[in-house]
């Protein structure tokens, strides 16, 4: 016979588990766009529409095989966009729809953040006046920025 005892521990808790919640907005755009070779797709196709093999060429290290995945499933997405440029064989460009253009801002703050915490790296500059520049929440409605975006004013609902 084997005796098993329960350490304090591993005594049940007379509280109901919680209830898992539902995936969270940053849990749903990672699943949609959070892999390396996605974020760099959707970054090369922020400058132009490319074709497939301008597409590997603007993404050093892209293998094709992966690129061919991650466009399948950003076009299934509504990201991407393909548009035929000849029927035979059946060859198509890439670009983002407005939905994928909407990314620029989420890719520039993550590049931001990359840039600041590489010691050679220049951050985004004012083109007019050479200014460094300054990420921000701002509120429309109130017309004031959020100045805590960690703190009690900012909400992800």
């Amino acid at each position: 016979m084997i005796s098993v005892s329960a350490t304090a521990s591993e005594k049940l808790d007379p509280r109901p588990a919680p209830e898992p919640a539902g995936p969270t907005a940053l849990a749903s755009a990672l699943s949609r766009v959070g892999d390396r070779w996605t974020l760099l797709v959707i970054a090369a196709l922020l400058e132009a529409p490319h074709r497939f093999n301008e597409l590997l060429a603007a993404v050093p290290g892209l293998a094709s095989n992966v690129a061919a995945q991650r466009l399948k499933a950003l076009v299934r997405d509504g990201i991407v966009v393909s548009r035929p440029y000849t029927d035979r064989p059946r060859r198509v460009s890439y670009d983002l729809s407005a939905s994928g253009r909407e990314l620029a801002g989420a890719l520039r703050l993550l590049a931001a953040w990359g840039a600041g915490s590489a010691s050679d790296a220049e951050p985004p500059r004012h083109v007019t006046c050479g200014t460094p520049l300054e990420i921000r929440w701002h509120c429309p409605t109130c017309q004031r920025n959020v100045e805590d975006p960690a703190g009690e004013d900012l909400r992800y609902a």
